[in-house]
């Protein structure tokens, strides 16, 4: 290891321009990474939904409604120009009003079917609702244009607007948020390192790494919204401890050998074991995220992996040559501490890290049953919220018609009895309030092929009829699931297995189904694997367990805060910030354990200059010595991630981007009290029995450990 290093160093004016240039054709490839930011579009293949959208597709040229468009104070002349008008606008495929349910839509109002009426027009207040459908490829610039055409009197709503929205306005914050994160943490490391240059150089080295990851991620052709916007913040926040971890060794090394590159050198093979073994149990955390049938889940867990790697790579090879090559540059800024000593703290921290440990064996339980009791949502009905123009946009149309969502029933074409039975059950729904099809619009006399294309083709294929089932239901609530399987089961009554169901609500039944399956899976292999790793690291049975029961106590608390302030959890930001603060803040938990190892060794053996009888005097100055030593450290990593999470929250109105972004402030905040004060507890006790293992610069006789 230590050739290999000095052959690193050595080399390292060939090394730099090497990544540099390898940055530069990632920045280029960045650009030409698609960017999906349709969520059901990453159920697993095998999704009923999923082989119902598939089949209509094929089947049908027309798509179901994934708009509605609420126009105010229009008589039904004035709302039928304006059907006119949207149907010129290029993608929209169908628009759907009172005409489409009525034989002639300027009979008076009193004479039409009340509840079909109310559907679509409000005479009392002359609001009329329209439901159109929008072709995928289209959908931002003819969002855009429907929203000229209904002006100040018109409001647009449905998972297209969302599509639309997310695509434009998610961008634009994740910039502001970067630059803001860029600039935080900048002043972080200006106050936590030793040299001015310090930073810069650290922050080079990190954009290094983001930019080869982001445009390396051309090899999946395209990535999630969530992967584009949260991946970048991400690494910044969980990659910047490896080369602040090794910046501090070298700083000490420096201090002890002859020159820079044999200082570096050494730093690098002190370093090597604890940051590979950090940076593995993070990628192991994102990793798991793979094992989801959710799609997007393996989307971000191998792009976060990904990045890790890539930051790791650079903080062990390109990182090393940039400090040896600017070591003049560091000299000259050098500047005193501007941090004090931490010492205080430990003592303070000292006096409670025993009831903090027994706090935490009391609180895991309920932190665990608090955290599994949320009110969760699965789809991206609201990811605006109500204080968001789109937010509001759907609650005023909620308000004036209720909620509404249609599904797509297909069925085997040829039995029209049985349709017309099924027909009839559907109707008995109290939730069902339309149902458009071939026989009701036609009746079940009129053969297909003497009608209309544009008619005939919108509800029969060569082998199936479509129902458009028109539903007074959110698209993502308990009312909605239950409603969804009771339709399949009706629709099973008369079918068995040979019907397809579509629609927003369905598939976000869907989405329910298989992220909750996801998520015992995703945390299990995460907490085993990250033990594994520990045992190894750790050569320690009873330690490993420890350290993930911190920071899995850590994760519960987080999740619980949701469900004490009464809100709602976007079930995505719920399964995934579990393995992201895991991967994460175990680091926090290493880096204590393996400092308060090396100080309780140094104190036994009489290494810190003073004369030590007792382990228990030995463990005690141990805790203070180790605060003090990791503060630095965890002031800059750990603050890095506390800000970049907050900086999510507070600015982005994706509500489950911002959700995710507080679960990660809240989780580092969590992570962190954790480790400085229960973790440190445990490590006390421990510390307390002779068979506690001692720090490997001292224990390399040692067999017996904990």
């Amino acid at each position: 290891m230590r050739y290999f290093y000095s052959v690193i160093i050595n080399h390292r004016f060939k090394i730099i321009p090497v990544f540099i240039l390898l940055a530069v054709c990632c920045a280029i490839a960045k650009p030409m990474v698609g960017v999906n930011y349709d969520m059901k579009a990453y159920l697993p293949d095998d999704a009923p939904s999923t082989r119902a959208l598939n089949t209509m597709n094929e089947e049908y040229d027309g798509n179901l409604p994934n708009t509605r468009i609420m126009l105010r104070n229009v008589t039904v002349k004035e709302a039928m120009e304006y059907k006119a008008k949207f149907m010129q606008v290029d993608g929209v495929t169908d628009v759907e009003w009172l005409d489409d349910a009525v034989s002639d839509v300027y009979m008076p109002l009193a004479m039409m079917d009340q509840d079909t009426l109310d559907t679509y027009y409000r005479a009392d207040s002359g609001n009329a609702l329209m439901k159109v459908t929008i072709g995928r490829d289209n959908i931002q610039t003819a969002i855009v244009e429907l929203q000229e055409i209904a002006g100040n009197r018109g409001s647009l709503a449905g998972d297209a607007v969302n599509t639309a929205a997310a695509t434009r306005v998610t961008v634009k914050e994740i910039q502001k948020v970067t630059v803001i994160a860029i600039i935080t943490v900048l002043l972080i490391l200006l106050l936590t390192t030793s040299a001015w240059v310090h930073a810069p150089l650290v922050m080079a080295s990190l954009g290094i790494a983001i930019v080869i990851n982001a445009g390396s991620n051309i090899i999946f052709g395209e990535v999630s919204f969530i992967t584009n916007a949260a991946g970048t913040i991400l690494q910044l926040a969980v990659s910047l401890d490896y080369c602040v971890f090794l910046l501090h060794r070298y700083t000490e090394c420096r201090r002890t050998c002859a020159d820079k590159n044999s200082a570096m050198t050494e730093a690098l093979c002190l370093s090597t074991s604890s940051l590979v073994s950090s940076g593995f149990t993070t990628i192991i955390g994102f990793m798991a995220l793979c094992l989801m049938k959710y799609k997007i889940g393996p989307d971000l867990g191998l792009a976060l992996a990904k990045g890790v790697t890539i930051s790791l790579i650079v903080a062990l090879v390109f990182f090393p040559c940039l400090i040896i090559t600017a070591d003049k540059a560091i000299t000259k800024t050098s500047h005193r501490r501007l941090l004090p000593t931490f010492q205080g703290l430990g003592r303070g921290i000292r006096r409670i890290i025993v009831p903090a440990a027994v706090i935490l064996i009391i609180a895991a339980v309920p932190a665990f049953i608090i955290s599994g009791s949320n009110s969760f949502f699965y789809g991206p009905s609201h990811i605006f919220g109500s204080d968001t123009a789109i937010g509001q946009d759907k609650d005023d149309i909620d308000d004036a018609f209720g909620q509404m969502d249609t599904y797509a029933l297909m069925v085997p074409k040829g039995d029209i009895a049985r349709e017309l039975k099924l027909t009839d059950s559907l109707k008995q729904m109290d939730k069902v309030t339309a149902i458009r099809s071939y026989t009701s619009i036609l009746g079940p006399v009129i053969p297909p092929e003497i009608v209309p294309d544009s008619i005939a083709g919108q509800l029969v294929s060569d082998k199936y009829t479509r129902m458009a089932i028109t539903v007074r239901a959110d698209t993502d609530s308990e009312a909605t699931f239950r409603l969804v399987d009771t339709i399949r089961n009706t629709a099973a009554d008369y079918y068995g297995e040979d019907y397809l169901l579509a629609g927003e609500g369905v598939s976000t039944t869907d989405l329910k189904t298989t992220t909750t399956g996801d998520m015992l899976k995703v945390n299990i292999v995460a907490i085993l694997a990250v033990l594994l790793v520990l045992v190894i690291m750790l050569r320690s049975v009873l330690l490993p367990v420890i350290l993930v029961l911190c920071i899995e106590t850590a994760i519960w608390i987080n999740l619980s805060m949701p469900y004490l302030s009464g809100d709602h959890v976007f079930y995505f930001a719920y399964l995934i910030i579990s393995a992201i603060q895991l991967g994460a803040t175990v680091d926090y938990a290493i880096l204590a354990t393996n400092k308060f190892r090396e100080f309780l060794a140094q104190s036994l053996c009489g290494g810190d200059g003073q004369s030590v009888c007792s382990r228990k005097d030995a463990a005690g100055r141990a805790v203070v010595m180790t605060i003090s030593s990791i503060m630095p450290s965890i002031i800059t990593s750990g603050g890095a991630m506390i800000t970049v999470g907050f900086l999510l929250g507070y600015m982005s109105t994706h509500q489950l981007l911002a959700q995710l972004g507080m679960f990660i402030g809240i989780g580092a905040i969590c992570s962190l009290v954790i480790v400085l004060t229960s973790l440190m507890g445990f490590l006390y006790l421990l510390a307390r029995t002779s068979r506690f293992k001692l720090g490997n610069a001292y224990d390399k006789g040692s067999s017996v450990s904990l």
